[in-house]
């Protein structure tokens, strides 16, 4: 294994994935060692739960890299039409089921822009983006919403 640090000196574009493989790793840990109820657990007034907020983390990826780089539209990639929806795991999702699909989603999103430059612009959602700013985008969603999770997570754990 290299130097841990070596990143900080690195291209931009070795800096910007870091950060966010960073937080997908977070997002992907957030189930670990949850029930199903605990996951479920609501404890806010929004439909903002531990497993929900890793369900809305493979959305954000699929509207990013998914929508924008493909073009394709929200019914082909089979996520919700709303961001509101994508907070709502069905009644036959698991915590496994989640994050095993959390982690497909991140892999997809991965090769989406594996041979592109960070200025090479898609326009997948009807206006030219940037990699870069893709990259940008979903490192303040997932950053964003771990947040969110990390005190959702401290909640649940000491309720028990």
């Amino acid at each position: 294994m290299g130097d841990p640090f070596s990143v900080q000196v690195d291209d931009e574009r070795t800096q910007l994935t870091a950060f966010v493989e960073e937080y997908r790793t977070l997002v992907a840990g957030l189930l670990d060692g949850l029930t199903e109820e605990q996951a479920r657990r609501r404890l806010v007034p929004s439909a903002t739960t531990l497993i929900g907020l890793v369900r809305h983390a493979a959305f954000v990826e699929t509207v990013w890299f998914g929508m924008a780089v493909s073009g394709r539209s929200r019914a082909e990639l089979g996520i919700p039409d709303t961001v509101e929806e994508s907070f709502l795991p069905g009644a036959d999702e698991t915590v496994d089921s989640v994050r095993r699909h959390y982690l497909q989603v991140c892999e997809r999103s991965r090769a989406a822009v594996a041979g592109l430059g960070l200025d090479d612009t898609v326009s997948g959602r009807g206006y030219p983006i940037t990699v870069r700013w893709l990259l940008l985008q979903v490192l303040r969603e997932l950053a964003h919403h771990c947040g969110h999770a990390d005190i959702l997570r401290e909640q649940v754990l000491a309720a028990g």
